[in-house]
């Protein structure tokens, strides 16, 4: 989730995404709150996410995969 004093860092600095997916984090996903939208990335490997899904605005149901396998209601964001 970005933060006013860091959401430049957290939408470009891919550091944080890479380390989650070297460590086997299925999915992670960035909920932009200045920007009202959220970004999922799947498929992790040691270079970091191989899918990139959205931006979706706050509002849109966003499809968690395996293994989650459920739709995400992002309205309340």
């Amino acid at each position: 989730m970005t933060s006013d004093s860091n959401a430049d860092t957290d939408r470009i600095i891919k550091r944080k995404r890479k380390r989650y997916a070297q460590y086997g984090a299925p999915l992670y996903l960035l909920v932009d709150r200045q920007r009202k939208e959220c970004t999922l990335f799947s498929d992790p490997h040691d270079l970091g996410y191989g899918e990139v899904h959205g931006p979706y605005s706050f509002g849109t149901a966003v499809a968690l995969p395996a293994p989650f396998d459920l739709s995400l209601d992002t309205a309340g964001f």
